[in-house]
């Protein structure tokens, strides 16, 4: 069975999240997908809209997904690789180059995003 995980907000849910974690099941068996809870998004200076829980329970019912965990910093990616035997580490292209280091312990990929959607062109647009 070949594991991916992914991470990110998941804030304002769009098309483009949607694309993303389906291009990623479409690469394995089993998916993971941290969503990063709101002390670690203030941590970034990221406001969601949301809170974790209800982006937990958003995510958690996307029919690609099958688990989700909580990120917490950005030091747990390459621990949670190795807790969940991940086969493949998959993120938007807007990140390209940023995670090479965990090749080291699996493969990784960066999808390209979806044009013209963002959680930020949306929050921009329409708040």
């Amino acid at each position: 069975m070949k594991k991916i995980i992914t991470y990110g907000t998941f804030d304002l849910l769009h098309p483009g999240h949607i694309n993303l974690l389906r291009r990623a099941k479409e690469i394995g068996d089993f998916l993971i997908v941290g969503v990063s809870t709101d002390d670690f998004n203030h941590k970034k200076n990221k406001d969601a809209y949301h809170p974790f829980d209800s982006r937990k329970v958003i995510v958690e019912a996307i029919k690609y997904v099958d688990k989700v965990i909580p990120e917490t910093n950005w030091n747990q990616k390459v621990d949670d690789i190795i807790k969940y035997d991940i086969d493949l580490f998959v993120i938007g292209d807007d990140w390209k180059g940023k995670f090479n280091f965990l090749e080291r312990y699996c493969d990784v990929i960066y999808l390209p995003r979806t044009d013209g959607i963002s959680s930020s062109k949306i929050k921009k647009d329409r708040f």
